[in-house]
């Protein structure tokens, strides 16, 4: 009844406005001075005018800008993607991204897409989004630095950091004086051309080094402490270098750039001595999710962008005042944690993306047009290399590193990505460098970052090393190693009971592992231990109470699917246990079709296809993540479809076809582990049939006797699956259950899908 009164009223509501709004209308019209539009005539007439609004609405600016921020960041991901899985870090996707949508690619093969998706007039608009991109990217950089690591591990760091930037400064400025003539724009100053061309050889990509660093799995060696400090020192001196050569080029001389220098030097005095410490206050008061609200908030937002603006009326960049911002936080960890996500994600996917192809619009490859200027090209990156790699690894090895330490520091030390596209920028800005030296110095940029992984590959090589974060013990053949993967702590504590329930009274002959992989771009270095700990202590926690010995592996990783087969394969693992994930793609009508779009221009798929493995996969509602490791992992798989399981003491086994031998195996380990029974089916007969199997279950209930029993009731009742704990089955076995859509999947309990 109510639900009928409720109909009614808004019925009659709607229907009796909608009759006065018309009304007024009618009425509205008669009014002195209303002179009607004259009809359209016709229906093409009037398709006609609605093809004209559109194409107005197309060309609009605000239009126009949101068609280049969806292709940007389309085109960005897709490249990041491509370029993590050839192991390259993601920033160089996007960068060439940048250039590929710019007039050396796209400009020079479709150029009146190009004009229609980047006229001249939306630039404006396209370079102050980047530009506040950049404030917030420099602002969370500054953040990102862990300063009380800095004054800690400083000595020899300094010394390496220092030398890494006096050797391609002086190189840097050495070229100039060769290059000037020909090279350097109309009336600047030679001194500002060098002193600007030696900054851009001398810039470290900090954030790219803390995470190959982090991928590769030396952040917890000296190693790898020395060469994030090192950048950390790098970075700093390097930008204060930069204020002062913006500041000495825009004042035209070093004498009356001093006042500009003078001027900085009393920001960074008040900024370190008045506003550091109060926002250190404000940090230890509201350092929790629940009391930074959205005024605090407004207080670090709001010194950012004052910090920024009093750094740009100086004269020093507005870029040095959101470094400076982010440097001076409060050195809470958890603090800078949650700042750095609020402010990353809008900056790294939605702006930093525009700045990107900003660059790329002014990178003309085009203009590199003859063999005399790919020389001066060449001439640059070497240069580059030579001073940074070479600085680093001479200054590293007096201080008493080894070679092998020391070029594998240069190689660090030698990725510039980002930055260096930030340095350049300014300096295009200055009217420093021509659009031709600029160009090449992102050529510079691009190949200086690209080479970093494979110099670290080779130098390991040489060294007969090979950097690895598989633990040595696993490396026993005499031991029963269980490798279990896991992205969140609940799926890993469960994984871990399964784990024990297979070794718990075999503890001396077996080793358990348990991994957990995060993405890097996800991770800032002051944070990396804290992670760590959060994401392993429930499962330490857990291993503890099961009195169960684990070794951990934490990694950070920009391609995790990856990695879990590759660190899977290269343990020499006896089973890989993982949880299985759900595919974005289901659920929805849009995620069918993308799911469909996908699996279309997926390469990995495309490489199934030709190898054979797609028909794995038919029927199954497996995530991307668990379809490839089931078809690159060298070891049996357990995939675990988790309902609550708490303990592990009735087993339930089905056995559709003789592929399911290997079963018989797993349930004999559980039951030598404390299993208390396996209740096997078999409702083709395979067992009755097979002599192997009788002979195998014969074996297993000579040793436990009363441990196994055969179901002769072949319909399954609720009733018989809610008494069991797990259900152990194979990968194929299973296809067909989902196939057919079994009653069985929506009434058992927990899965193990088994891949021999």
């Amino acid at each position: 009844m109510k639900n009928f009164k409720n109909t009614a009223f808004y019925i009659l509501i709607t229907s009796g406005f909608s009759a006065l709004i018309y009304f007024i209308l009618i009425e509205g019209k008669k009014m002195q001075g209303y002179v009607p539009k004259p009809a359209l005539k016709n229906i093409p007439d009037q398709w006609g005018h609605f093809v004209e609004s559109m194409i107005e609405s197309v060309r609009e600016p605000l239009a126009i800008l949101l068609l280049q921020i969806i292709t940007i960041i389309l085109t960005a991901r897709i490249f990041g993607w491509i370029f993590r899985k050839i192991g390259q870090p993601s920033v160089i996707g996007e960068m060439i991204a940048g250039i590929v949508l710019g007039p050396s690619l796209v400009g020079m093969y479709f150029p009146e897409f190009f004009e229609a998706l980047f006229p001249v007039a939306s630039l404006a608009n396209l370079k102050f989004l980047s530009q506040i991109g950049l404030i917030l990217f420099m602002y969370v950089i500054g953040m990102e630095l862990d300063l009380s690591a800095l004054r800690n591990k400083a000595n020899d760091a300094v010394v390496i950091s220092h030398a890494s930037i006096i050797f391609p400064f002086a190189l840097g400025t050495a070229l100039a004086y060769f290059i000037f003539t020909d090279f350097a724009p109309k009336g600047i100053a030679f001194s500002s051309f060098a002193l600007f061309l030696g900054i851009a050889m001398s810039i470290t990509a900090f954030p790219v080094l803390a995470r190959i660093v982090q991928e590769r799995g030396i952040h917890k060696t000296k190693l790898g402490t020395i060469v994030i400090t090192c950048a950390a020192a790098d970075d700093i001196t390097a930008w204060c270098l930069l204020a002062t050569v913006i500041a000495i080029v825009k004042a035209g001389s070093l004498i009356s750039s001093l006042y500009v220098i003078a001027m900085a030097v009393a920001y960074v005095f008040l900024m370190l001595k008045l506003v550091k410490p109060f926002l250190a206050r404000v940090g230890a008061l509201k350092n929790s999710r629940q009391s930074l609200s959205k005024p605090v908030v407004a207080i670090f937002l709001l010194t950012l962008i004052i910090s920024a603006y009093v750094t740009e009326i100086i004269g020093i960049h507005a870029l040095f005042g959101a470094f400076m911002a982010g440097a001076i936080m409060p050195e809470n960890a958890r603090f800078r944690g949650i700042i750095i996500e609020k402010v990353e994600d809008v900056s790294v996917i939605l702006l930093l993306p525009l700045f990107f192809v900003f660059t790329g619009l002014r990178t003309q490859i085009g203009l590199i047009d003859d063999v005399e200027l790919w020389k001066m090209t060449g001439i640059i990156i070497v240069v580059a290399v030579a001073g940074k790699f070479l600085g680093s690894a001479l200054a590293a090895k007096f201080v008493g590193q080894s070679w092998r330490d020391s070029f594998t520091i240069g190689a660090l030390m030698n990725t510039r990505g980002l930055m260096e596209l930030i340095v350049l920028n300014i300096g295009l800005d200055l009217g420093v460098l021509t659009t031709e030296v600029f160009t090449m110095m992102v050529i510079m940029a691009l190949v200086t970052t690209f080479m970093t992984g494979p110099a670290l590959d080779l130098i390991n090589y040489i060294s007969k090393k090979k950097d690895s974060i598989v633990p040595e013990t696993v490396t026993l053949s005499d031991k029963f190693k269980i490798l279990l993967s896991f992205g969140n702590a609940e799926r890993g504590k469960a994984l871990l009971r399964l784990s024990h329930a297979l070794t718990q009274k075999e503890q001396q002959t077996s080793i358990v592992t348990a991994m957990h992989l995060t993405l890097s771009n996800e991770l800032h270095t002051f944070e990396f231990d804290e992670l760590e700990n959060k994401n392993f202590n429930p499962i330490l926690t857990e291993a503890k109470n099961l009195n169960q010995p684990i070794l951990t592996i934490f990694k950070a990783s920009n391609d995790i699917d990856t990695d879990i087969v590759e660190i899977s394969n290269q343990g020499d693992y006896d089973l890989l246990l993982i949880g299985l994930g759900q595919s974005i793609f289901d659920g929805t009508l849009l995620g069918k079709v993308l799911g469909i779009t996908t699996s279309i221009i997926n390469p990995d798929r495309l490489l199934d296809k030709f190898t054979g493995k797609e028909g794995l996969f038919a029927n199954s509602p497996f995530d991307e993540r668990t379809r490839l490791i089931l078809s690159k992992a060298k070891m049996p798989v357990g995939i675990l479809v988790e309902k609550n399981l708490e303990q592990i003491n009735k087993v339930f086994l089905p056995i559709f076809s003789e592929d399911d031998r290997f079963l018989i195996d797993y349930a004999a380990r559980l039951i030598r582990n404390g299993v208390s029974s396996v209740t096997l089916i078999d409702p083709n007969n395979v067992v009755k049939n097979n002599a192997q199997f009788y002979g195998a279950l014969d074996l297993i209930e000579r040793d436990f006797p009363g441990s196994t029993d055969m179901l002769e009731d072949r319909i399954l009742k609720k009733e018989f699956l809610a008494q069991q704990d797990i259900m152990l089955v194979s990968f194929e076995s299973w296809r067909k259950l989902v196939s057919s859509q079994s009653v069985w999947l929506s009434n058992s309990p927990s899965t193990l899908i088994m891949r021999a």
